[in-house]
């Protein structure tokens, strides 16, 4: 009995000891976590603070901030399974395996990353451009590692996957700096074309939104000789930010103009022949 008594006392002394070293070393990596993420999200406030002096490029900035973070953020568990007495190989190569299993489950988010990386290697487009991609016609907010941000002009905020862009086709509105904005208008059979040619580009030329450069000239066209009308075209350039004012107001410069000049709407014409029996 005295036998059992002892070996009961030794388990239990055992487990305790254990017990006690174990929920010490929980109670210092815990502690070690808070101070780690704390350390880290100080160390990211100063790069990114240091990115904003040294100006740099607005579109590498999300993806570097994010690509940093995770890498401080992987050394801050590390150091933690060192503290919890993991010993370092074993557990590198348990991430290993975690990485492998969560990179088969995410195959696709894998593709965003090599899609964002693309993006940010060839740059089709920058933070701040105007761009038409995957139905999204905006500015770009961000490029971060998984998706593009773009905000519409009807202030709607469109997240749309990184490799859905690259493998899609990409309409960059501000790579040379201005957009011609094609802005059709019809008159009737018989009306003085070079007359009204003259009103439109009298409003193209006073409209302050409207680039008057050399290389970019607004000009005033016949596009087309339709059934019932003449059909003339006004193209005006302008700066990318001016797009919608053109676009909208311009145009309906151009209707009250011509009204003004007693340029009555096309109709639909039929010529009606009287055949004599």
């Amino acid at each position: 009995m005295e036998q059992v008594t002892g070996m009961l006392n030794n388990f239990f002394t055992t487990i305790s000891t254990g017990l006690g070293d174990w929920g010490l070393k929980l109670i210092g990596a815990i502690a070690a976590l808070i101070i780690g993420l704390w350390i880290v999200r100080i160390i990211m406030k100063g790069i990114s603070k240091l990115f904003d002096v040294k100006q740099l490029d607005a579109t590498l900035q999300p993806f570097l901030l994010t690509a940093i973070g995770f890498m401080l953020k992987l050394l801050v568990i590390i150091s933690i399974a060192g503290i919890v007495g993991i010993p370092i190989a074993s557990f590198a190569a348990m991430l290993a395996g975690v990485g492998v299993a969560i990179g088969a489950a995410f195959n696709g988010s894998l593709g965003h990353i090599a899609s964002g990386i693309m993006l940010l290697i060839f740059k089709p487009f920058r933070v701040g451009d105007l761009i038409k991609t995957n139905g999204a016609f905006g500015f770009v907010k961000e490029i971060s590692v998984f998706v593009t941000i773009i905000e519409t002009f009807q202030n709607e905020t469109e997240i749309i996957p990184n490799s859905s862009i690259t493998a899609n086709k990409i309409t960059n509105l501000t790579k040379i700096g201005n957009l011609r904005v094609d802005m059709p208008f019809a008159i009737r059979y018989g009306a003085d074309i070079e007359k009204a040619k003259a009103i439109v580009l009298d409003v193209l030329k006073n409209d302050k939104n409207v680039l008057q450069t050399e290389n970019f000239t607004p000009r005033v066209a016949v596009n087309n000789l339709g059934q019932n009308s003449v059909e003339l075209l006004a193209l005006p350039y302008v700066n990318c930010d001016n797009y919608w004012d053109v676009y909208w107001d311009t145009r309906q410069k151009i209707v009250q103009a011509l009204g003004e000049a007693n340029y009555e709407a096309p109709l639909p014409q039929r010529v009606v022949t009287m055949v004599n029996k």
